[in-house]
């Protein structure tokens, strides 16, 4: 596969490994996934033999229970049981937060003056997003961005894990089909890659079933094995626009109809048809904002023809074709703008919910479901619009 631009530094950070440019250290800097999980493989596949995993790879959460001096300790401390260390270390935000932290920082600038050369620290940024272009960075992320490369910079190597572009993530597709021994055709890619808004983790676990799809030799209506290995449009229409949108697009026109029952039903027949079960519930919520937000849009623009769709929303925020119609009736039955916009601050609170750890995330998706689905009643503008303002 050819070098995609998007993964350049992730790429060159794993060909440093088990070699003398590998630095004492590296900060895993953003909040992209699949690129942190492509980082974490490489690294384990290098540098932390299967049978040793027990004693030479440590994963760490700073906070509470785990302090910067401690995860020090344990790299500056060698194995009796492995000739190397790895140790991943979450929840960098908390040395950026409240107070200056001058002992832990100095403790930083004294482990890496003389590192242990049989250690590797992996530091984990994931509380700030980095788009496919920093120039358009968010200032908050920008700032902590800055913060932790004049705290760390001169110590460890920055791995960048960038949103990924869409021409990349087709490539990618292409690429990863070829290397399976199976043909994807350009357009397939493109329309796998915008219908799952270049989210690569679900775009990877998409490509997966349609890999193993037409690697079937017989299908029904494909008796022949014509399509033996060739992965199409109509292919991804079928298999992931069929089985996963119309779903969803089939929970809006119920929670648009007010109809609460059927909507119970759906969201249930959603949670069993992932992969994840309830684990896939940010997912979930995260399509049925992008959905609403078109909503929005095709409100607001007054849009009433599927022609005209297309020049109101762009190129990686479009729905599948089958859906434009379908969500333009779902749109114009809701009566006002601020009727949508409080069903996105509903969205909005449960995903605040379901991060913050509840005991049963089924439960959560359900309250928003009947919220949803529930016509608002006097003084819920206000409360929502007061809950949007606090956000």
């Amino acid at each position: 596969m050819p070098p995609l631009r998007s993964f350049a530094s992730t790429d060159r950070f794993l060909t440093q490994l088990s070699t003398a440019e590998m630095r004492p250290g590296y900060v895993l800097l953003g909040d992209e996934t699949f690129l942190y999980e492509r980082a974490r493989q490489g690294v384990l596949e290098k540098l932390v033999p299967q049978d040793l995993r027990d004693f030479c790879l440590h994963d760490l959460e700073l906070g509470s229970e785990t302090t910067i001096f401690e995860a020090l300790d344990l790299a500056q401390t060698p194995s009796l049981m492995a000739p190397f260390q790895v140790i991943f270390i979450r929840g960098l935000k908390s040395l950026y937060g409240r107070g200056a932290k001058k002992e832990e920082f100095a403790a930083l600038d004294r482990y890496f003056q003389s590192p242990n050369p049989q250690a590797l620290i992996l530091f984990v940024a994931d509380h700030l997003t980095l788009p496919t272009d920093l120039r358009r960075m968010e200032r908050e992320d920008k700032d902590r961005y800055d913060r932790i490369k004049e705290t760390l910079g001169d110590h460890c190597g920055i791995v960048e894990l960038q949103k990924v572009e869409e021409g990349d993530a087709a490539r990618w597709v292409i690429g990863t089909a070829e290397e399976r021994g199976v043909k994807c055709d350009p357009e397939a890619a493109r329309e796998l890659v915008d219908a799952l808004a270049v989210d690569m983790m679900i775009i990877r676990s998409e490509l997966e079933k349609l890999l193993l799809y037409v690697s079937a030799p017989v299908r029904e209506n494909n008796l022949d094995a014509t399509h033996f290995g060739h992965i199409t449009l109509g292919d991804v229409e079928t298999m992931v626009l069929a089985a996963k949108q119309r779903s969803l697009y089939e929970l809006t026109d119920a929670l648009s109809q007010r109809d609460r029952p059927r909507a119970l039903s759906l969201l249930h027949g959603l949670l069993h048809a992932s992969d994840g079960g309830e684990d896939s519930a940010i997912g979930h919520l995260y399509m049925l904002a992008r959905t609403y937000r078109q909503m929005l849009i095709i409100h607001e623009k007054n849009v009433r023809d599927s022609r005209a769709i297309w020049q109101v929303l762009w190129q990686g925020f479009r729905m599948p074709p089958f859906a434009a119609d379908v969500l333009i009736q779902q749109a114009r039955r809701y009566k006002s703008r601020r009727e949508i916009s409080r069903a996105m601050r509903l969205i909005a609170r449960a995903d605040i919910e379901l991060r913050s750890g509840p005991v049963d995330k089924t439960l959560v998706l359900e309250r928003l479901i009947l919220d949803l689905a529930t016509e608002p009643r006097n003084g819920v503008f206000a409360e929502s619009a007061q809950f949007a303002l606090e956000m």
